[in-house]
């Protein structure tokens, strides 16, 4: 089975959890540990995407291989001449956000709906480029081994 996923709008990396320090009424103090909003945000939007384009979905089952291509948007700032380069994929983001973090909120956002748990994933492609439609693009293949 082959699944594909476009996300529209500008790719977004997984954050870094945030820690704060909460305290208690009884005057103790503990560290809590959260997901930023905006990545909580952009993971629940994969998954709504995800859940309208294949409801009923059952979670897919053993070794995976996941292909993404993230397509960031050409800078406004940039010159005529570069942002033709880029167009063509002359020109390669090396901008944030990084590539193993747009990955990464993917796999966090479709588990459990598209994929049991990440560890299925054993072999990945992943790209960025630029693009006047900013998006993310997904396919995930289910790897069958002879036996």
């Amino acid at each position: 089975m082959i699944i594909q996923l476009t996300v529209p709008g500008q790719p977004m990396g997984k954050q870094r959890a945030r820690t704060r320090t909460v305290n208690t009424k009884a005057g103790k103090s503990f560290v809590m540990s959260y997901t930023p909003k905006k990545t909580l945000n952009y993971e629940t939007y994969i998954k709504e995407l995800f859940i309208i384009k294949y409801p009923g979905f059952k979670p897919l089952e053993g070794a995976l291989s996941v292909d993404l291509k993230a397509y960031l948007d050409i800078p406004k700032s940039k010159s005529k001449k570069q942002k033709e380069l880029m167009r063509q994929h002359k020109i390669m983001p090396t901008t944030r956000p990084d590539v193993d973090n747009i990955f990464k909120v993917f796999l966090d956002a479709t588990q459990g709906v598209c994929l049991k748990n990440d560890s299925q994933v054993v072999a990945a492609r992943l790209a960025k480029f630029y693009s006047e439609t900013p998006r993310v693009e997904i396919i995930i293949s289910e790897i069958k081994l002879d036996k």
